[in-house]
This record gives C-alpha cells, structure tokens and sequence, in this order.
C-alpha cells in the first residue's frame, strides 16, 4: 500500500472543504462529506490490501497466494474449506520471508482477534477450522508453537510489537504445558484429553520460546533420558512402540532446532529413502516415507531435509531433492499458471499406520509447497529460534558429551 499516496488524497480532500467552506452550507453537511469521503477511500485501500500480489510470481508461488481467504487464512488444499493452523503459521513466515507483511498480517491478525476466546479461554488455538475461520477442532500444541515461531519471524523481521500481546500469551501457555518431567503434553483433544507427548512438538516448543530458562533445560532433560537414542545419536518419536520408535521429520527438524547437531544425523534419514509411482504421472522418484514401513515417500518431509542439507553446505543433495519435488508438481485446477506439491506421492500410511486421507497424493498441498519454496529460497524458518547460549554440559546430542 502507497501511505504517501494516501496521505497527499487526504491532504487535498481537507483543502478542498475548506476552500469553500465560506460557502453557505452548514458546517454538519461537510464533516459528513468528509466522512463519506473517508471511508471510500479506506474502504478503496482495504480492497487493495486484499489484492497484494507481486507481478510474475512463480506457478508455485502464485498457487500459495491463491490459496489465500477474504479471512485472511490459506486453505490447505484445493477445494477442501480445511484450514490447518500450522500450514497458516507456515504461509506467514513464507509472506514475511517474500517481503510481504500484508499478507502475513491478515493471517497473523485473525488469530490475534481469536486471541481472548481461544488462546486464553479455551487454552491455545484450535488445530484446524474451515476457511471462514469456524468449526475449530482440537488444539495440537505443536502447530501452536509454529504461530509463535511465526510471530517471531514478523517481530525479528519488522522490529516491530505490533503482535506483542499474542506472543506474550502464547508464551505463556506453552510454559503452562510442561509437565514435571520436563515434557510438553501434545495438545487437548475435543473430548478435553490429553494428547501424548509428541517428540516434534516439544521441538517446537523449544525454538518457538525465547531465550534458554529452565522450561529449555527440562525439555532437554526429558529429551535426553526418553527421547533419545545414545548409539545411533539420533531423537526417537515412540519409543514405547519399536516398529515406529523412529520417525524422519526428526531427522531435518532436530538439525534445524539444535545449535551443532551432528550433520550426520541427516543421512541417518537414509533408513526411510524408498522409491514410489506418483500417483498423477506414474513416474518413479525416490523420497522419504514418514517412518520405517517405506510405503509411501512423505513430499513435505522431503523437502524438509532439502532445507536441512541446503543448511549444513550440502547443497548438492538438496538440489537433487528439489529436482525431484519438482517432478510432483500438479497444476491448479482453478487458478491459472498455478502448480503446487501433493502431501504425498501415492496413497498410503502417514506415520504409523493410519492411512492418508483420499486426495493426499492427487491434489497440491500447502505444507508440502511451502517447504519446497523454503528449499527453492536456501531458507530455514527454524534457525532465527535457535539457542546460541546452550551450557555445553546441557547439549547431550554432541558426541562423548
């Protein structure tokens, strides 16, 4: 938006009254002709602010823009009215990253006036909702310290507290739900249970929270004695459960929280590199399935460990990664010159056995697109929280610590 523009209209509006104010007409009618006045053209410039755009973006680009909601929240796919909150907080930092705080701040705005009724009422905000930004369902702690680490990115960004109280509040909410032990319960279900722990989501935790206090030294005491495995130095997600105790996304997530993570637990993640049709094309691409069972190749994981190894220097396995990304790429089917990434290439189990839903592999998915453009951009949204003030003695995933 051109405030300067804006400015110099509003400038000559008012001269323009008072030039003929030595007309005879009572002083009422102007005040309102200059409030009529006014607001057409606020309501001018909040049509503008809703068609901010660059020029030429890329297809994939241009997909995620789309994908955007006169409330301001991106759906997660293509004609689903599902929102997801993470998908959101990741759509942020990707509008903040393209130099576009506009569009960040429609998504950061709308959770910021849900702040009261969710976040401090209810406790967080809810995992995901319908376009208009209703019907939420369940609070996943995970996606919520994704908003904070968002709201982070805006802060660090644009130097600017415009979001302070949100941020404050979630802070103060993720610190509520760390349990004794040092853990971080995984969320609340619609039933009012408690979600397990989840090893991803106290990861989150820890870089979405500033600074490094106990509530950072007990989630890596808990890390440390549960979540972790000492011979292979790698993080565990379900260590109660052998045939999934491993999961990938802590492969490109853990290298991208902690300060001097060991670069081989990358190619560690080597044990979930499988080959799949994609489902659209029927070509062959090798990628990363979710965990050990190697049904499916994960494209949003995948392109996470592009964005690890373009992290640690190893830019030649991630090009290689985004060449195959590159090859799921599935045009719009209401937008034109519109391509985005499917969640998956073919129809399978996420982590686990549950299976994906319906059109996972068959229609463009924002997460699975916005990591990709992260990996296209050389960006890793998760080192602005990393901690660089760590005792040694706390740092257990170095070795013969």
């Amino acid at each position: 938006m051109n405030y300067r523009h804006l400015h110099v209209k509003l400038y000559l509006l008012l001269f323009i009254v008072i030039l003929f104010g030595s007309c005879q007409k009572d002083e009422i009618l102007y005040n309102e002709e200059i409030e009529v006045i006014l607001d057409e053209t606020i309501d001018e410039v909040s049509k503008n602010d809703l068609d901010t755009k660059p020029a030429d973006l890329d297809a994939h680009l241009n997909w995620i823009y789309e994908m955007q909601e006169t409330s301001g929240l991106l759906e997660s796919a293509e004609n689903t009215d599902f929102v997801s909150l993470y998908d959101n907080a990741l759509a942020a930092i990707l509008f903040i990253q393209q130099g576009n705080p506009e569009r960040a701040e429609k998504i950061l705005d709308f959770y910021n006036s849900k702040k009261q009724t969710e976040l401090i009422t209810n406790g967080g905000f809810y995992q995901s909702r319908n376009s208009s930004g209703e019907e939420g369902e369940r609070i996943w702690m995970g996606d919520n310290a994704w908003l904070l680490i968002a709201l982070n990115h805006y802060e660090a960004t644009y130097q600017s507290n415009k979001y302070e109280s949100l941020s404050n509040a979630l802070d103060n909410w993720l610190r509520s739900m760390q349990n004794e032990d040092g853990s971080i319960k995984g969320g609340i279900n619609s039933d009012g249970s408690i979600i397990p722990k989840v090893t991803e989501g106290i990861l989150m935790a820890f870089n979405a929270v500033k600074g490094y206090d106990d509530f950072h030294k007990g989630i890596l005491n808990f890390l440390h004695k549960n979540r972790w495995d000492n011979t292979l130095g790698v993080l565990t997600s379900w260590p109660e459960n052998p045939q999934y105790k491993y999961a990938m996304d802590l492969h490109p997530l853990g290298n991208g929280v902690f300060q001097d993570m060991p670069d081989d637990v990358l190619f560690q993640a080597n044990r979930y590199l499988n080959s799949q049709n994609v489902t659209v094309t029927g070509e062959e691409i090798t990628g990363y399935c979710f965990d050990d069972d190697k049904d499916v190749i994960w494209l949003e994981g995948t392109a996470q460990m592009a964005v690890a190894f373009a992290s640690i220097g190893r830019f030649d396995k991630s090009e290689t990664l985004i060449e195959t990304l590159e090859k799921t790429l599935l045009n719009s089917t209401t937008v034109e010159n519109a391509q985005g990434i499917p969640y998956a290439s073919n129809h399978g189990t996420s982590y686990g056995n549950s299976m994906l839903w319906d059109h996972a592999d068959i229609a463009p998915a924002l997460s699975s697109t916005i990591w990709y453009s992260f990996a296209k951009l050389g960006f890793n949204p998760l080192h602005l929280g990393r901690k660089y003030d760590i005792p040694d003695g706390d740092m257990f995933w170095i070795a013969n610590n």
